[in-house]
């Protein structure tokens, strides 16, 4: 997915409090829901936004879903704000001399 889409996704703080839920291990749709005073449908377009970014994956067992982070894609983000930021040239500068 594009930066955008996944930096849109990032930008509503319910999907933020999600992610961090998630970051705990893998939650149930029902159990994301009961943490939040939004309808379920609400929660579900979150998670659907959340999933077309690629940020979380899900996997239906029996009438459940489940949700987990994809870390690969946080990774990524993390790596560009720090190519940004310049980190990684302040670390060579400081190695050259």
């Amino acid at each position: 997915m594009g930066l955008q889409t996944t930096l849109k996704a990032l930008a509503d703080p319910v999907r933020r409090q999600i992610l961090d839920l998630l970051k705990n291990g893998r939650l149930s749709a029902g159990e994301i829901s009961a943490h939040f005073p939004v309808t379920a449908p609400s929660i579900s377009r979150h998670l659907s936004v959340l999933k077309e970014a690629d940020l979380i994956r899900d996997q239906r067992e029996g009438k459940y879903i489940y949700y987990e982070l994809n870390t690969s894609v946080l990774e990524e983000i993390m790596l560009w704000i720090t190519d940004l930021k310049g980190e990684s040239d302040h670390e060579d500068n400081v190695a050259g001399t």
